[in-house]
């Protein structure tokens, strides 16, 4: 049986290290920070993008999602618009210069993975990893939300 505590160090040492990485490479780049990178990233995928969808996508509150749209709209990358199916929403939308900022950053980005990842371990063993990620994620967010709505004791 593994020991779950080191496991847990060494995957948010991990993340901590491969964060720090790809935002350094991004920031000396693109001048551009890996927290505004991913909801652009969002942003991109979704034809009418909302907050909410950023929320989702990145696992942050609400709030959260909505000051770095503030942020990234500030620096001319993104910009809203009434959303048409609801009025207590907007859509968010990369601007030209975001798209074009996202497009050239995606490469840094994808480059920055492949050589702290896909050049360590084989394509089955980063399958498996994803795999078993996703598997956890969807647990944990199982037992989030069933201790949200739990009776309190």
């Amino acid at each position: 049986m593994p020991d779950l505590k080191v496991l847990f160090s060494d995957l948010i040492r991990f993340e901590t290290d491969l964060w720090n990485a790809v935002d350094a490479r991004l920031r000396s780049e693109y001048d551009l920070p890996l927290p505004w990178f991913e909801p652009m990233q969002v942003m991109s995928k979704y034809t009418t993008c909302r907050v909410f969808d950023i929320k989702e996508e990145l696992s942050i509150t609400v709030g959260g999602a909505s000051k770095l749209v503030d942020r990234i709209e500030a620096a001319g990358l993104c910009r809203r618009r009434a959303n048409p199916d609801d009025r207590r929403s907007q859509i968010i939308e990369l601007t030209p210069a975001g798209r074009r900022l996202l497009a050239n950053a995606t490469k840094s980005f994808e480059d920055e993975l492949h050589t702290r990842l896909e050049s360590v371990v084989t394509g089955r063993a980063l399958d498996q990893f994803g795999a078993t990620l996703m598997r956890l994620r969807a647990s944990n967010r199982r037992v989030t939300s069933h201790e949200q709505i739990a009776p309190a004791s």
